[in-house]
């Protein structure tokens, strides 16, 4: 069975480019011009180069160290995808940043893995793919559809 990909998109931040890469050579498409680098201030800077307009957007972006630069990567790419009209967003996150913090053990302290998964779907995640989560419950933690490879 043939793949679709002529309304399929794949981008990649900083996080592992090298697996994007891998990915789309192995669907048969080339990544997405886009351009992901940093202000002198060092704030991320997302340009998308081509029209992703009603197309379907997969991001390639682990949450590994340094998280939470490779975390706003995700979340900036995800908005200006948003903003660009793309059809659907899937963030795909092999590594899931603040899993670990999935409940709190005292008080005064965040469930930041919900706290992700809302900035996500803020951003304009339609979708996430996972791997290995930290706990389970973590998929419910998401108003979208979550595939949790284990």
């Amino acid at each position: 069975m043939a793949l679709d990909t002529a309304n399929l998109c794949i981008l990649t931040g900083n996080a592992n480019p090298d697996l994007a890469k891998k990915i789309a050579d192995h669907i048969g498409v080339n990544l997405c011009d886009v351009y992901v680098g940093h202000f002198n201030n060092g704030e991320t800077q997302v340009m998308i180069s081509e029209s992703i307009r009603g197309k379907d957007i997969f991001i390639i972006q682990p949450t590994s160290y340094p998280v939470n630069d490779n975390l706003m990567e995700l979340l900036i790419m995800a908005d200006a995808c948003k903003r660009a009209s793309a059809h659907s967003i899937t963030a795909v996150v092999p590594y899931y940043a603040y899993a670990r913090q999935d409940r709190k053990t005292r008080g005064r302290e965040p469930i930041s893995a919900k706290l992700v998964a809302n900035l996500m779907t803020t951003a304009g995640v339609t979708r996430v793919v996972t791997v290995d989560l930290h706990a389970g419950q973590i998929q419910g933690f998401f108003d979208i559809p979550v595939d949790h490879l284990a």
